[in-house]
Formats: C-alpha cells, structure tokens, sequence
C-alpha cells in the first residue's frame, strides 16, 4: 500500500472521532433534537462514518507535506527572507 493510504487510515480515527461529537452534541443540546435522540443519534453515527473516508484521505495529503503552501509562496516570495 501507499504511504499515503496509511497516513488516512491514522487520520481517520480522529477525523471520526470529532464528526461523531459535533453530531453527538448538536443533537444532545439542542433540545428539539434532544426528545428524538434514539433515532438521530445512528444517524449521526452513519454520517460521520460516511464522510471519514474522503476527509481523512484529504487531510493525509496534507499531512504529508513537507510545508503546507502560504500565500506567500504561491506569489513567487521566499518564506524564510527577513
């Protein structure tokens, strides 16, 4: 496999972890949400396991750079120059 398959498959953990809680807690504080919780609650599971895959594979090529570009580079300036 690639580097970059392993890179999302560490990522993904997390990336799941905090959409299930903005779910989780969106659900549970608001409180019209809140009387419906034993159905919105797999839901917000099913959600946050669907949309891991493709953030975690966008993080990982991030996480994968060396420098993330600034808008600086991209203009043609040196980031280190004083």
């Amino acid at each position: 496999m690639q580097t970059r398959v392993y890179v999302a498959i560490l990522a993904a953990l997390p990336v799941n972890a905090v959409l299930f809680g903005i779910g989780a807690i969106t659900i549970l504080s608001v409180p019209a949400l809140a009387a419906h919780v034993g159905i919105l609650m797999p839901n917000a599971v099913l959600v946050a396991l669907a949309l891991t895959p493709p953030l975690a594979w966008a993080i990982s090529r991030r996480m994968m750079l060396r420098y993330w570009p600034r808008p600086q580079v991209r203009r043609g300036r040196s980031v280190y120059r004083s």
